[in-house]
């Protein structure tokens, strides 16, 4: 019974500890998450109808070469897809379950500067991503 009563504590404390506010996601919906200076993170709407994770990446990388281009310096821009925050940086993307929380590699930048899985992404002897391209059609 004291086990029961002393995890029930714990677990409020914990609760109590997480001051990021919580998100109403909708399904399909790729989110921006807009950081202004003093005050709390919002969502911004940017896409919807979006299939999967991976594109809602895509829209965030497309927002921060957009960025970047026209004389921005932030190289990291985070956003969110039904739960799942999304950070993407000069690295590659990343997903997390909250903003501050751990983050999972999930996309790897190669060689010329495109966005894959990790595994597929091949390297040469000092660890460092090669761009692949087609091997040239075969000459008769």
């Amino acid at each position: 019974m004291r086990a029961l009563a002393l995890s029930v504590v714990v677990a409020a404390a914990l609760g109590a500890c997480s001051s990021e506010p919580k998100y109403e996601f909708e399904p399909g919906v790729c989110y921006f998450v807009a950081t202004p200076d003093g005050e709390p993170p919002r969502l911004q709407k940017m896409a919807e109808n979006v299939a999967q994770i991976e594109l809602c990446a895509a829209e965030l990388e497309q927002m921060r070469l957009r960025f970047l281009r026209m004389g921005g310096s932030n190289q990291e821009v985070a956003g969110a897809y039904q739960g799942r925050f999304i950070f993407v940086d000069r690295e590659g993307v990343k997903f997390g379950k909250s903003l501050t929380g751990s983050r999972f590699f999930a996309m790897a930048r190669t060689g010329d500067g495109r966005l894959a899985i990790p595994g597929a992404i091949q390297r040469d002897e000092t660890g460092r991503p090669i761009a692949i391209a087609a091997p040239p059609p075969e000459t008769k």
